[in-house]
Order: structure tokens, then C-alpha cells, then sequence
């Protein structure tokens, strides 16, 4: 019989997995005083939820133990019933798409979004079809949802894209998309923006946004060598997508998914050694959700600064050498050849959050399935005689999930849609540009309203002390 912190967990995982929705930041009701309650109510808090009554209720051993809006979990069976959901649960985002609608900021505008095709993308598309934009798809073979593109293509909106492609097919599906002609691009990973500088693709495009860390890095890189033609928006920059999508959202999903994959092979994250490579936003999201589910965590880093900030969160540091044997190693840096051979050999598990082609130098052949009486898991082969390796390098929460969760998204295609507008408006010289402050505080204020969370405000004596240049401490008395 599991104890009850593993049910516990389970139940949270469960929660997770069947609605695609965040912990952190939820108010959750436990009912119980059975040692599973117990646990739940000490396990949430690690996970940035808080014990209270609200939308969700965590009632262990009852006929329905979870429930949602004081109903059983929906039903999420077809791809149409996933984006719907999503999009019940997108306010942001679709109050943003909303004022772009009355605006007439993208009627008739021609808008490619090139990300991984889930239901919050569909959401995306969506909303900026309903927006009055001309929308199309494009997703890379291990980043489509089939049943969500059939869903999305019901709906009007071509998706370009299929499971089955690789090699120079994938190329061409990526150029057929490119040549429909577009104003502008949402993209992930700068693929199709760098696609389109290297095939010529250029006419008509005004402008893109970006959306991840790996994608804003050769773009700069084009940018200072003068051959970035186009303005593109780093999304990715943002407070409101980096400070949410990388650290809460990669953070939960990924490391849940792990945990999910471990749990079916009968092993367990609890007391066991867990390696976070690399400490930026999204190595703080999952080192903080591998220690809330009980891993042993170290970080290894090249950066000075993020190193010394691990070594300040509590968790060792080191080199991957030295930390990977026996460990479960989890690559969080965006970078090729991250996780090598030698690594492969010497730790237990290696996983990707996140990822970019070859982060794992894998040899595709020297995989096997990894079987449990008799039946092959999912998402788990042996890599040779070494580590267990999850979804074959690639992104764990994309293979073994459903991405990052629905509000995290909702948060990040609010910062895309109002980038939208910023490329709209003012006209933009060629180069890599910053998300307007304005607008990310705007995206902010409106996921509080969302989410009914209260803002403080300044008073007047603290706004005439912050308008005044002069230094109080040598200011003259007054009578």
C-alpha cells in the first residue's frame, strides 16, 4: 500500500495531468483529517498553492476526490473539449485579443504562429482569428498535437505541419508555410524566422515576436552581424512570460511529467539525488519543484552569478562530472550537446525540460525499450548500457504532457498578442527589441483582476517624497 505522501503527491499530480492547470498561486481546499489530508496540506504550500477554501477541492478517499468549480474533473477526452477548456481558462489573453478586435488592430492582417501545437496555441490562433487576422500554423513534427491541428483545421485555421515528417520534408513543410506569405510571426525558437532569412523569405514580413531564450540567442547573434532584416519583439524578455512560463509553468509540468514517467517504472523522486542543469528561470522552476516533491537537488552552472544564486537557494553546486553518477539528470539549458555520452553513461535518468534539437547527444540506435512485465513503458528507452532516457531528448513535458499549464500560457500569449500591437503601431527598425514595460505591467494588472488579488498603492506623502530630487537627510528644518 503507498504511504501517504505518495498518495498525496499523486492526487496532485492527477490534478495536474487531468485539467493542464497551475498549482502555484491557487487557493485549494483539503477536506479530511486522515494522514493523506495531512500531507496534502503540507505538500501544496511547497508547490506555491495556498490552503483556503477555493475552486479546487482535494477530498482523499471521497467518491470524487477532486473537484473543480465543486464538480468532478471535466471530461477532456477530445481535442475540441481541450481547447475549449483552455480557453475557459485564458482571461488574459482573451481580454487582450478582445481590445485588438475593437481596436481593428489586425484586421486583415496575415499572422503566422510557428510554436508548439497544443490547445493553448489553438486558443492563440483563436482568439487572434476572432480578432479579425488572417491566421495560419505551422508546428515541427515532435511538436504537434494531430488531434488538435484536425481540431484547429475544422475551425478554419490551416495548420502546416505533421508528425510524420523529418529531414529535408520537415524543411519544405516549413518553407510551404513560410510562402503563404505573412505580415507577421509568432515564433518559438526563431526557426522559421531564421528559415525565412536564409531562403529569401522576406517580402511582406513586418516584423515577428519571440518567445524563448534559445530563439532570442542567434537572433542577436544576426542582429550584431548585421543581418537581421526584420524588427522581432523578445517575448521571451518579458517579466510576465520568463518570470512565469520558465520558472512556474516549465517548473510544474516538466518535473511533474517526470515524475509521472518514474512513478509507471515503479521508482520514485523522493531522497533521490536530482541534478538541474543550468539556473536560469527555468532551472530555479524545476530545482524548486524537485526539492517540493522530495529529490535531493544540486545545480551545475557556467555562470558565475547563477552558480552563486543556487549555492544561496540552499542547493549544492558543482561540476556535471562529479554530480551526474547515479543521479536523475535534468538539462535546463537550451543548448546543444548539454547532456554527452560520458554523462549518459554515468547517471541514472536524464531528462530535458524545455530543449533544443541535440541538447542530448543521443545515438537514436543504441536506444531500448525499457519493459515492465513484459510491456514496454512509455517515454522511457536505455541509452545503451547507461541511463534511462526519457521522450529520446526531447522536451519531457511536450512528450509525457500537455505543456506547461493553461494559466502560465494564458500569461505568455497575453505578453505575444500585446507585442502584436507593438508591432503594429510605431514602426520598428530591424533588430531585436525589448517588450514595452508599460505593456508587461498591463498584462500584470490584468491577471490580478483575473485572479482577484489585490494591488496596494503608494500614498500621496510617498509620491511627493518620490517626485522630490533633494536628499531629507540634509534638507533644511522648517519651522
Amino acid at each position: 500500500m503507498p504511504d501517504a505522501l505518495l498518495i498525496a503527491e499523486r492526487l496532485v499530480r492527477r490534478f495536474a495531468r487531468d485539467t493542464n492547470l497551475l498549482v502555484a498561486g491557487r487557493t485549494i481546499d483539503v477536506i479530511g483529517t486522515d494522514d493523506v489530508a495531512d500531507e496534502l496540506r503540507a505538500l501544496l504550500p511547497r508547490l506555491g498553492a495556498r490552503i483556503g477554501e477555493g475552486a479546487v477541492v482535494f477530498a482523499p478517499g471521497a467518491a470524487a476526490e477532486i473537484l473543480l468549480d465543486g464538480a468532478p474533473l471535466p471530461q477532456r477526452v477530445s481535442a475540441d473539449q481541450r481547447i475549449d477548456f483552455a480557453g475557459s481558462h485564458m482571461p488574459v489573453s482573451r481580454g487582450i485579443a478582445e481590445s485588438l478586435h475593437v481596436a481593428g488592430t489586425v484586421r486583415g492582417i496575415r499572422i503566422g504562429i510557428a510554436m508548439v501545437l497544443e490547445p493553448k496555441t489553438a486558443q492563440l490562433a483563436l482568439q487572434l482569428r476572432d480578432a479579425g487576422a488572417d491566421v495560419a500554423v505551422y508546428a515541427h513534427p515532435d511538436e504537434i498535437d494531430p488531434e488538435v491541428a484536425a481540431a484547429l483545421r475544422a475551425r478554419g485555421i490551416p495548420v502546416d505541419g505533421d508528425p510524420a515528417l523529418s529531414g529535408s520534408a520537415e524543411r519544405e513543410a516549413a518553407i510551404g508555410f513560410l510562402r503563404r506569405g505573412h505580415d507577421l510571426l509568432l515564433d518559438d525558437g526563431a526557426h522559421l524566422i531564421r528559415l525565412a532569412h536564409e531562403e529569401g523569405l522576406l517580402a511582406g514580413l513586418r516584423g515577428a515576436a519571440e518567445e524563448t531564450t534559445s530563439g532570442l540567442t542567434p537572433l542577436r547573434r544576426m542582429a550584431a552581424e548585421g543581418v537581421l532584416r526584420i524588427p522581432v519583439i523578445a517575448v521571451n524578455d518579458a517579466p510576465m512570460k520568463t518570470a512565469f512560463d520558465n520558472r512556474y509553468g516549465t517548473g510544474q509540468s516538466c518535473v511533474f511529467a517526470v515524475a509521472d514517467v518514474l512513478d509507471a517504472a515503479g521508482l520514485s523522486l523522493r531522497d533521490q539525488p536530482a541534478v538541474v542543469v543550468g539556473y536560469g528561470p527555468v532551472g530555479e522552476g524545476l530545482a524548486a519543484h524537485l526539492r517540493a516533491l522530495g529529490a535531493t537537488v544540486s545545480v551545475t552552472e557556467t555562470d558565475p552569478v547563477r552558480a552563486l544564486r543556487a549555492a544561496h537557494d540552499g542547493y549544492e553546486t558543482g561540476r556535471l562530472r562529479t554530480l551526474a553518477p547515479g543521479a536523475l539528470v535534468v538539462s535546463a539549458t537550451g543548448a546543444p550537446h548539454t547532456i554527452d555520452a560520458e554523462t549518459l553513461r554515468a547517471a541514472r535518468v536524464v531528462a530535458v525540460a524545455g530543449g533544443v534539437p541535440g541538447e542530448v547527444d543521443i545515438d537514436i540506435a543504441g536506444l531500448h525499450p525499457v519493459e515492465l512485465s513484459g510491456a514496454a513503458l512509455p517515454h522511457l528507452e536505455r541509452a545503451g548500457d547507461g541511463a534511462l532516457l526519457m521522450a529520446r531528448g526531447g522536451c519531457v513535458n511536450l512528450a509525457a504532457a500537455e505543456g506547461n499549464p493553461i494559466e502560465i500560457m494564458d500569461l505568455s500569449f497575453a505578453v505575444q498578442l500585446s507585442a502584436v500591437a507593438q508591432l503594429l503601431g510605431t514602426p520598428l527598425p530591424a533588430g531585436v527589441h525589448p517588450f514595452p514595460a508599460e505593456a508587461d505591467e498591463a498584462v500584470a494588472r490584468a491577471a490580478l483582476v483575473a485572479r482577484d488579488e489585490s494591488l496596494d498603492v503608494r500614498s500621496d506623502a510617498q509620491l511627493r517624497a518620490q517626485d522630490d530630487w533633494r536628499s531629507p537627510r540634509y534638507r533644511e528644518a522648517t519651522a
